[in-house]
């Protein structure tokens, strides 16, 4: 893992803390409390929990698959440290970048942004169309990614060339 600098460790860690309490304060404050508030929250929720469980899933598979990556490496750097006879050189991974093949990443270069949008998605749902703070998540998560992946696009392209990266696309399948 490459190092992290203390202020996005900070910031992220603040985020979270604000994120948090503005989604608690907001169901606490404006959710469900009465017996009319709950009915027919249950199809909501149920349906809710299936596209967050979905994001998360694939969020998850599709970082793992990135992993693998450096596993694999890692796994071939061992051997030819051993065949070589080399010590202290087993800890440490040389950076590999490669395309990943497997699953959305057929079609674009960041699908566990994807996956984690349809994951925060299904929390909107689960919270209800009205949870502005799910609803903002959802919006900042979006605006702050979707140059990332047209930035780590251009990045692909460059280190891969065009034939290599063919039509995938950034971050949401056939658009973006």
């Amino acid at each position: 893992m490459s190092p992290i600098h203390p202020f996005i460790l900070i910031s992220a860690f603040s985020f979270q803390v604000i994120n948090g309490t503005c989604i608690a304060g907001h169901l606490a404050g404006y959710g469900a409390s009465t017996q009319e508030d709950w009915a027919g929250a249950t199809i909501r929720i149920q349906v809710g929990l299936l596209i967050f469980l979905a994001g998360f899933i694939g969020n998850m598979w599709h970082d793992d698959e990135l992993r693998e990556i450096r596993r694999v490496a890692a796994r071939k750097q061992k051997q030819k440290a051993k065949v070589q006879g080399e010590k202290g050189k087993e800890g440490k991974v040389d950076k590999v970048y490669e395309v990943p093949e497997n699953g959305l990443f057929r079609l674009v270069l960041y699908p566990h942004f994807f996956c984690e949008w349809i994951e925060w998605c299904g929390f909107w749902v689960i919270g209800g169309w009205g949870c502005v703070p799910a609803r903002n998540f959802v919006i900042n998560e979006m605006t702050t990614m979707i140059p990332r992946a047209l930035s780590g696009k251009r990045w692909y392209i460059q280190r891969f060339g065009k034939e290599k990266i063919g039509s995938r696309r950034a971050v949401i399948p056939g658009l973006i």
